[in-house]
């Protein structure tokens, strides 16, 4: 399993400035970052992983990244990917898809095969933001701008006010 020291060595072998906290207290999911670290719900972020079925067959899963004020709803994702069946994946397969503990997934150092969805609405700014490093005493604090920097994925409008299936509700990270 991924861990703090695993992101925190790709952190500095990035030259990225970042702190790895260590919680007062431990979490079990990202839900409980604002209250652990002190901080807005919308400075946090959580992964979320689904499981998906589109007409081409069971795409294993699909990540989300998210502030944690607003989490991903199955329905706006399914409709971005014309998918028949959006569902939240369980524990195993999240563990198993992204190498982390289910509720604790970092966005960073996700594996290439999986597909990552970024929510247009994360903080871009200079500001401090907040996510989980797959460990429950932990978490990881850097800007949101160096965060969007090295970010896989693709930026993704996932209010759900387009049509389902539009093609423009996608949009590729530069």
């Amino acid at each position: 399993m991924k861990d703090a020291l695993a992101i925190h060595r790709w952190l500095l072998a990035h030259q990225v400035h970042h702190e790895i906290v260590r919680l007062p207290r431990p979490m079990t999911c990202a839900e409980e970052l604002p209250e652990t670290v002190s901080a807005a719900p919308d400075r946090c972020l959580m992964v979320t992983v689904f499981d998906v079925v589109t007409r081409a067959g069971r795409e294993v899963v699909a990540g989300v990244t998210s502030p944690v004020s607003l989490p991903p709803r199955p329905g706006a994702l399914g409709g971005l990917l014309g998918a028949r069946q959006v569902r939240p994946a369980p524990a195993h397969v999240v563990n198993a898809a992204t190498d982390y503990a289910d509720g604790l997934v970092c966005p960073l150092l996700l594996p290439e095969s999986l597909p990552v969805f970024i929510d247009d609405r994360l903080p871009t700014d200079a500001e401090t933001i907040f996510m989980p490093t797959g460990e429950r005493h932990t978490a990881l604090a850097l800007r949101g701008l160096d965060l969007l920097t090295h970010l896989p994925g693709k930026i993704v409008d996932l209010r759900g006010s387009r049509p389902r299936g539009s093609r423009g509700a996608v949009a590729r990270r530069h």
